[in-house]
């Protein structure tokens, strides 16, 4: 068993739904612009309400298939690939608004965390 794997799978996909279920309301020094929640944070980026639903969803779903990849490890792959889409689109959207480098950090680090599960080397 390849326990970093293992651990990342864990730290992602947590992290993931601790954002999107349990924080999603929550000001953030990570948020973008000065929003203090995940719809406003969308507005900021000039994006719909709609798709901050839509986004979430996929990150959630893509979040418990990491979580559920432990046990079938082939969804391990499309689960990451999945959020590294949506994480890049994160990045995007900070270097977007002109945010500063640090606010896209934690999107970074995950994105490269989803690489390594996707393409472990």
């Amino acid at each position: 068993m390849d326990y970093i794997s293992l651990a990342l799978q864990c730290i992602v996909s947590i992290s993931i739904l601790n954002v999107w279920l349990l924080r999603k309301n929550s000001a953030s020094q990570w948020r973008g612009g000065d929003a203090t929640t995940i719809i406003e944070e969308f507005k900021v980026y000039g994006l719909p309400t709609w798709l901050c639903y839509v986004v979430g969803a996929l990150k959630v779903l893509f979040a418990i298939g990491l979580l559920l990849a432990i046990i079938y490890p082939e969804l391990k792959q499309a689960s990451a690939l999945g959020l590294a889409m949506l994480l890049m689109g994160s990045i995007i959207m900070h270097i977007k608004i002109k945010d500063p480098i640090k606010k896209s950090f934690p999107a970074l680090l995950f994105l490269v965390m989803c690489l390594y599960l996707a393409f472990p080397f």
